[in-house]
């Protein structure tokens, strides 16, 4: 199997002589940019471009109202609530922000992380037999529950009351317990099935504030956590989440939580003021994960809970150094599964499991495969006679679907279209990787197997106006199916090239169509430097790069081609 070397160029339809007159009070290339998203109407587009914070009554979910009713005794009785979370960024912030909130309004909470080397994913059995013994007798998930029938049964014999909240995929039969709040459930009717585990968490917490104060608004505080960890977990960035993400970053912007504000020093932020939701995606997020993926989570959490300098600092220069050993180690896991995966001749599926991989990035090298290959892959470490592994995908290929069909051969499993993980005895590897290779090759054979890019416009250098920019802002935050807006400029001549980074492998250049010049940036496109054509084709989105200071203006390349000879 060879890398992906041609990426599908595709330019959104033009948009319709009506729907333009319809949004006529919009200047043409924003009305463009609008209808590329969906919006058809002039209350759409005021919606989209206004909207902000929660949109929906939280007691719309199903269980919502004894999950509160029960959190809000425990503070009356002052009892403590155990929030129990998952070790990466959703589950992280989601746990953070409901121990503040249940501890604001007078309650005793604090949180539970397990530990991903020792306890794995999700709820176990001795962690509620470790809580039970501890006199512990409500514990709220969150991010994590919706398929753990044996623990909840496990919880109810131990007297303890347990509160599901987990925007993962739910199977036919929901575990036993007080409460189950996942917007996917059947028969649930929430508006957004798409929001993040800290996204039902703040459901939760605007639960609680609507019934103990009447204003659910009290919660809004903590919407910097939820644009945190929903941009971090990749969940479509529409609808509810786009409101929350999009008011959380202006809580963010204000710098009012230590801990990002220290993360972001360590990480050579200039600030949090002009903080971006790529910037959670691709600096903050990562330096979060980085702890549960080496150690243990619980140095995010404690970041995220600290409210001194002094207390911050420490741990955002740890996380820091622990996402450069988490890069290193990413690196070295993805040669060495490419060479298993790809020594087995698959050819719509890559599978790759060794001992002495690293369990807390497997899932980081599976998606470096998929990037590389734009396959389906499965990357996974095996000891005491099990193997873990880590799931991720492309949009031809719904992962989770597939595990499904493999159930009885697993152990456990969960997630979402694009990403998911198992659990499975070793034994029965053989007939597991024959059953997935063969589901893969019944869903993908004979489909046009490679990466589609989408271009907003068609557009030539000269009229990239500044002004754009503007209209670019209008529509963030953006991020998964609802994409950051991109051009495609063909016929550019290169004036200047050269490989950057550490490893060489980003490119930098300038490009002009002979009467404006502009500096472009391309990232993990530094093999261009090897045979750099006169002139290319580019499809790239148009930003500022903030350094040292300064500000410029640059074309951020998605992707590079010679140009078209015309």
């Amino acid at each position: 199997m060879q890398a992906v070397q041609t990426k599908r160029w595709q330019v959104r339809e033009t948009i319709p002589q009506e729907v333009r007159q319809t949004l006529s009070d919009y200047p043409p290339v924003l009305q463009q940019l609008l209808y590329n998203r969906n919006v058809r109407t002039l209350a759409e587009a005021e919606q989209y471009l206004g909207q902000e914070g929660s949109f929906y009554d939280p007691f719309l979910l199903l269980d919502m109202r004894p999950a509160v009713d029960r959190i809000l005794q425990a503070i009356d009785r002052h009892e403590e609530v155990v929030v129990y979370g998952d070790y990466d960024v959703d589950g992280v912030t989601a746990t953070a922000l409901l121990v503040q909130v249940i501890r604001s309004l007078g309650g005793e909470a604090r949180g539970y992380i397990p530990n991903r080397f020792d306890e794995g994913y999700g709820l176990n059995l001795e962690a509620l037999d470790n809580l039970a013994a501890d006199g512990v007798r409500v514990v709220v998930t969150v991010d994590c529950g919706i398929r753990s029938p044996r623990e909840a049964d496990r919880a109810r014999e131990l007297g303890i009351d347990l509160i599901i909240s987990d925007h993962h995929e739910p199977r036919e039969t929901l575990p036993q317990c007080l409460a189950v709040i996942c917007p996917k459930r059947t028969g649930d009717t929430y508006p957004d099935r798409d929001l993040a585990g800290v996204g039902l968490a703040f459901k939760i917490a605007e639960g609680l504030f609507q019934t103990s104060t009447g204003n659910r608004s009290g919660a809004a505080a903590w919407l910097d956590l939820v644009a945190v960890g929903t941009v971090a977990d990749i969940v479509p960035l529409r609808g509810e989440n786009r409101g929350m993400v999009r008011a959380g970053l202006r809580l963010l912007r204000k710098g009012q939580r230590q801990g990002l504000v220290s993360l972001a020093g360590a990480a050579n932020l200039e600030s949090t003021v002009n903080l971006t939701a790529r910037d959670i995606g691709f600096v903050i997020g990562p330096r979060l994960n980085a702890a549960g993926r080496l150690e243990s989570a619980l140095a995010a959490y404690d970041l995220l809970m600290a409210t001194r300098p002094d207390e911050a600092a420490p741990l955002a220069l740890r996380l820091d150094s622990q996402n450069r050993q988490r890069q290193e180690i990413t690196t070295e896991i993805q040669a060495q599964a490419e060479q298993l995966a790809l020594g087995d001749g698959a050819e719509y599926l890559l599978l790759a499991v060794k001992p002495e991989f690293n369990m807390g990035v497997v899932g980081l090298a599976a998606a470096r495969l998929v990037e590389t290959f734009y396959r389906p892959a499965i990357v996974g470490y095996h000891g005491d006679g099990f193997i873990r592994a880590s799931c991720r995908s492309i949009p031809e290929f719904h992962i989770t679907h597939a595990l499904d069909e493999c159930a009885d051969l697993l152990v456990r499993h969960g997630g979402h279209s694009m990403a998911a993980g198992f659990t499975i005895d070793e034994k029965n590897l053989p007939e597991f990787s024959k059953k997935m290779m063969d589901i893969a090759a019944r869903e993908l054979s004979g489909k046009d197997l490679r990466p589609q890019l989408m271009a907003d416009l068609d557009l030539p250098l000269v009229d990239l106006k500044p002004e754009i920019l503007r209209f670019i802002d209008f529509l963030e935050p953006t991020g998964q199916l609802n994409p950051e807006v991109t051009f495609i400029t063909r016929n550019v001549r290169v004036n200047r090239f050269r490989k950057i980074g550490k490893e060489n492998n980003h490119l930098k250049l300038t490009i002009t169509d002979g009467r404006i010049l502009y500096d472009a940036v391309a990232f993990r496109q530094g093999h261009w430097a090897d045979d750099m054509p006169e002139r290319i084709d580019i499809l790239y989105s148009f930003e500022k790069n903030v350094f040292n200071g300064r500000e410029n203006l640059q074309l951020n390349v998605k992707d590079l081609r010679p140009a078209a000879v015309l």
